[in-house]
């Protein structure tokens, strides 16, 4: 969406003159991947560290070890890992003051729930990087190396994503969104309905989210794993098919300000991203330059530089 603003989305990251101290920063990483993982999530933490002085950097584990935060990406219950992020980041004191944050795929989907159910601390801006938010409606492509989580997720989707069973323990059936039952969805989805507002409109989802400065999102166009990729806009299906996508501007959740995006868009606080490349792969340098530090938002899809290579998070 055009608007021509220049914009600092992390406010004190770059440590400009006048701010007292560099905002920390919140991380969640997607499906397939874990906190600390040194060839994705470790290393966008060392990244933001290293060109960031000073910065404080929480990227978050959903659990008590590397293995068990890989394993609840797919199998704990989405709404219980909200409230596992919302009691971490309550309980770190380097975050009272308020903190930025950054979620990689379903942890897209997931801080933005953090910002619509706890605003405290306050999230000052989120930027959402390949997120899901209108859900998923197909599981192409096993992110990462685990073949045998994914074929378990795979299983649970062919039993039936509105089963009880699978919704209850199945992250990836918690923001399925079929639109050949889009009456069941609103029934039976125990996160993301509630989360956009299908279910009953709580007034509360909608003040908080408003409290953001700032609501970034950034689409991989050329992605073969989100299906369909517009989710990371906010557009989805027509009901009743799976080819016509609706852009978010055209839907309900927009005209009739659900979450108050419209609000949001109208005051140049939502902010359309694209990047030519597959799900989660950007390189370094773009990240750097339209992410960890100060940029103006550039409007349609941002070619590649020759010779950069190409950043791959093994996650969803």
């Amino acid at each position: 969406m055009a608007n021509g603003t220049i914009l600092s989305v992390f406010v004190c990251l770059a440590a400009v003159s006048g701010c007292l101290a560099v905002t920390p920063v919140v991380i969640w990483h997607g499906m397939g991947d874990s906190c600390c993982n040194p060839m994705s999530m470790g290393s966008i933490k060392k990244l933001i560290e290293k060109e960031i002085k000073g910065v404080y950097v929480n990227s978050l584990m959903i659990g008590d070890s590397i293995a068990s935060d890989t394993t609840n990406g797919f199998f704990m219950n989405a709404n219980d890992q909200i409230a596992m992020a919302c009691d971490k980041i309550a309980k770190d004191p380097k975050l009272q003051n308020g903190y930025h944050s950054i979620g990689f795929s379903q942890g897209g989907q997931f801080l933005r729930a953090v910002a619509q159910r706890c605003p405290n601390p306050p999230m000052l801006n989120l930027v959402s990087v390949g997120g899901q938010h209108q859900g998923v409606f197909g599981f192409p492509k096993c992110p990462g190396e685990n073949e045998t989580l994914c074929d378990e997720v795979r299983k649970l989707l062919n039993v039936g994503a509105y089963v009880s069973f699978v919704q209850d323990n199945l992250v990836q059936a918690e923001y399925w969104q079929d639109p050949f039952n889009e009456d069941e969805y609103r029934k039976y989805s125990v996160f993301l309905a509630d989360i956009n507002q299908e279910k009953v409109k709580n007034a509360t989802y909608k003040a908080n989210l408003q409290k953001l400065k700032n609501f970034v999102m950034l689409k991989f166009t050329l992605d073969t794993m989100v299906q369909p990729r517009e989710s990371e806009w906010f557009g989805f299906y027509t009901p009743g098919q799976d080819k016509e996508v609706v852009p978010l501007q055209n839907t309900p959740l927009y005209t009739e300000d659900w979450l108050g995006l419209k609000a949001m868009d109208a005051t140049k606080r939502l902010h359309f991203l694209s990047y030519p490349g597959d799900h989660l792969q950007f390189s370094e340098e773009w990240f750097i330059a339209n992410i960890v530090k100060p940029f103006p938002f550039t409007v349609g899809s941002i070619e590649k530089q020759k010779g950069q290579t190409a950043h791959q998070l093994s996650s969803k």
